[in-house]
């Protein structure tokens, strides 16, 4: 056998992990547990500070900020839209290629493939 499992000189640290291995599974579990509650006062001063973002909002529409505001009505804007549509244009009529035939018309022969 060229190399043994055993290390030479073991360290200390080393073969206590080996024979109890909850020496490193619990300062583990405890750091992921406190980085948990740790972050929550930061989570939690991030929806505050997002709460006094929507309250003040709230406060500028009590105060009657936005009755300048126009109302959005469609029918409005479709009829700004079609008058203003017959005013710049005029419809044209454009020759078809020979390969297509009239709207509605059905062709008089088949078409030819190559």
């Amino acid at each position: 056998m060229p190399f043994s499992s055993k290390p030479i000189n073991p360290s200390p640290l080393h073969s206590r992990l080996k024979r109890n291995p909850a020496l490193f599974g619990v300062p583990f579990l405890l750091i992921i547990i406190g980085a948990s509650f740790g972050l929550q006062t930061f989570t939690q001063t991030r929806y505050d500070l997002q709460d006094q973002k929507v309250k003040q909002m709230s406060n500028e529409q009590a105060l009657g900020l936005d009755r300048k505001k126009k109302k959005f009505d469609i029918r409005e804007e479709y009829y700004k839209l079609s008058a203003a549509g017959e005013q710049d244009w005029e419809p044209k009529r454009i020759a078809r290629p020979n390969d297509f035939p009239e709207m509605d018309v059905p062709p008089t022969e088949p078409p030819v493939k190559p």
